[in-house]
């Protein structure tokens, strides 16, 4: 039986029991993973909807694994409903391809996640012939110059991958609705702890639950959370139809998650904030992007619509050359050298002078940076980290 866990209580306990309840075979006090693909039919199922989600009938359709993270996951992020996929480029894709037809045309972050960029600067441009326009939406007037009558979509990243680049929500979502388009938010970067874009006005949040809200580093999963009718429209499309389902076990995985997520990302917010004021006092780093840092050019926005924190994700140069990057890297003991972020252990990566989306980085970016999502561990412990290799390659 489920618990009732309405949404008027705390984030936290929210955390803790929405979507959870007592098996009703076992008792146990935790749902279980239920790893069938297929569900038990009633006594005459000839009228029944194949491709229904409402039922339990084989979980290419939906599970109920999947059913109670679904459930968390709206009362989380402020929405009606939630549809959960099997990785953050699942939901985004997933996203696009519900929504979206030839002949429309969609808005989107210069600075967005490397497959946002692919799917919607080339792949849906080119094969399906939906116009994009890729513009910097940390200036909404940029956003407003780009309407178009057949715009459909603006998309947004904030804070934007890998830059730290802040947007509007607000702002933005009433340009869109003022002229008759709809906009996404992804919102992995910064979680529904520290920000909630559905409750700013965007249509739709999409998250990556690989990163903070399963926190381990042991499950992928992708969300989108917005309006039952929109919601119901991507389940059928996006879920059913092309199977990007997640697994049982990786949305128990990420229930699992969930639970610790407040407490995880106070630690996280804490944490980074204290690494980049470090980092702003070493002599050889070049720059720091951070939201939470007061010299960070739209630091004003971040702090009016993220309540609790900037995240756990920052950005930073050395006055150093390509190999001392590196270097700098292989002196570490703490940190890992690794992609993705959200993880319980702080995790580095050097993105070098090539990548494809430079030209829309800040200049400060050009000559390669690092990006780094800063873990749970003792700050001291990281600092002490960092500063070691700095002191290896001479840059204190």
């Amino acid at each position: 039986m489920s618990k009732d866990i309405n949404n008027n209580l705390g984030f936290q306990t929210r955390a803790v029991h929405k979507g959870n309840g007592i098996d009703k075979e076992t008792g146990a006090i935790k749902r279980p993973i239920t790893m069938a693909n297929s569900y038990e039919l009633p006594y005459d199922p000839s009228d029944l909807n194949w491709s229904s989600a409402g039922k339990n009938l084989y979980t290419r359709n939906g599970g109920s694994n999947q059913q109670y993270l679904q459930e968390k996951l709206a009362s989380l992020e402020g929405g009606e409903e939630a549809v959960v996929l099997a990785s953050g480029v699942a939901a985004l894709s997933g996203l696009f391809f519900a929504l979206l037809k030839s002949g429309d045309h969609v808005i989107f972050s210069s600075v967005t996640y490397i497959a946002v960029y692919r799917l919607l600067n080339e792949l849906l441009n080119n094969k399906f012939g939906v116009e994009t326009t890729i513009v910097d939406t940390s200036n909404v007037e940029n956003v407003k110059k780009a309407i178009k009558p057949n715009t459909k979509l603006i998309h947004i990243e904030t804070p934007g991958n890998p830059t730290l680049t802040i947007s509007d929500i607000k702002a933005i979502a009433k340009v869109a609705h003022d002229n008759g388009a709809l906009l996404s938010v992804d919102n992995t970067f910064a979680s529904p702890y520290n920000q909630r874009p559905v409750e700013l006005g965007a249509d739709f949040t999409v998250e990556s639950l690989t990163k903070y809200i399963n926190g381990h580093g042991d499950a992928m999963g992708g969300a989108i959370i917005g309006k039952k009718k929109y919601l119901d429209i991507i389940r059928a499309q996006s879920q059913i139809n092309l199977g990007a389902t997640i697994s049982p076990f990786n949305a128990w995985l990420i229930m699992r998650g969930s639970v610790t997520l407040p407490l995880r990302m106070k630690q996280h917010n804490d944490n980074a904030l204290k690494v980049a004021k470090y980092l702003q006092t070493v002599k050889g780093v070049s720059f720091v992007a951070y939201p939470g840092l007061e010299n960070h050019p739209n630091h004003q926005i971040a702090k009016e619509q993220m309540t609790n924190g900037y995240g756990g994700v920052l950005s930073f140069g050395l006055k150093a050359d390509h190999d001392t990057y590196n270097r700098v890297v292989s002196h570490l003991n703490v940190i890992t050298s690794a992609v993705s972020l959200g993880h319980d252990e702080s995790l580095i990566v050097f993105l070098g002078e090539n990548d494809e989306r430079q030209y829309l980085y800040p200049e400060e970016f050009h000559n390669g940076f690092f990006r780094f999502s800063v873990g749970i561990e003792d700050a001291d412990d990281i600092i002490a980290d960092l500063q070691q290799a700095f002191e290896k390659e001479n840059l204190v």
